[in-house]
């Protein structure tokens, strides 16, 4: 499997590949490449529909640029804890947002949800602004939108309000998704029953009904069990792998 950054004759080939319709995965299977360098290559530069290769492979090339240019002032690597590595939290913050994005939401939505998914601590809306390097109206469009959706708690200092990743994330996730089975199913039973039951329709409706009815009926269950795991706390790390405690001369 080759390695490195996708050429441009690559993402040609891209381009290729979605204009002929091929899914994600076939390309990448004739690239020779992971399926999620293909999706994060997609995503980041128009998404299938707007993926041009000669303007992706600019964009990545000014990115490029910049990255090398905010590691030459050191800025991102004196704001990594734990001795992290700042090139390699900011590609994984980047193909993190890709994943998001994928779910539905805007990209800078998932930027802040990306940032503040990665972060020790929780964060102010002008941190979030200078991390990302935005600015502040779109973080507060951004944040407003996700604690909407329950997807990020929104706490205060008594000074500013600060922003955190709340623990039920996943938790919330799958409750709407429980909510939306079961509004599908009953609008399926009013369908089966203005289109007469026994009809090839009415029957597809149905079957449906009854399949989302099973799931949701076990993925409730399932996470009821499960909530418990996202409030588990990690085991102590090893000595070595702590973060220094400081000097106190």
């Amino acid at each position: 499997m080759p390695g490195g950054r996708l050429t441009q004759q690559e993402r040609q080939q891209i381009a290729v590949g979605l204009a002929d319709g091929l899914a994600y995965a076939e390309i990448a299977r004739r690239l020779d490449r992971p399926t999620s360098t293909i999706t994060r290559e997609v995503m980041r530069n128009g998404g299938p529909t707007g993926y041009r290769a000669d303007l992706a492979h600019h964009a990545t090339q000014r990115r490029t640029r910049r990255r090398t240019q905010t590691a030459a002032r050191g800025t991102r690597a004196a704001q990594q804890p734990y001795g992290r590595d700042a090139e390699a939290v900011q590609e994984f913050q980047e193909t993190l947002t890709t994943v998001i994005m994928t779910s539905g939401l805007p990209k800078m939505t998932a930027r802040v949800l990306s940032c503040l998914y990665t972060a020790d601590t929780s964060l102010t809306a002008s941190e979030l602004a200078e991390q990302l390097q935005v600015s502040p109206a779109s973080i507060s469009k951004a944040v407003t939108l996700l604690a909407g959706l329950d997807l990020i708690r929104r706490e205060s200092d008594g000074r500013r309000d600060r922003y955190v990743v709340d623990n039920d994330l996943w938790y919330q996730s799958m409750i709407r998704s429980i909510r939306d089975n079961d509004r599908f199913s009953e609008a399926a039973r009013q369908g089966v029953a203005v289109l007469g039951r026994g009809t090839p329709a009415a029957t597809r409706l149905e079957n449906a009904a009854r399949f989302l009815d099973f799931v949701s009926e076990s993925l409730n269950r399932a996470v009821e069990q499960a909530r418990d795991v996202l409030y588990t706390k990690p085991e102590t790390p090893p000595a070595a792998e702590r973060e220094p405690a400081p000097d106190r001369g």
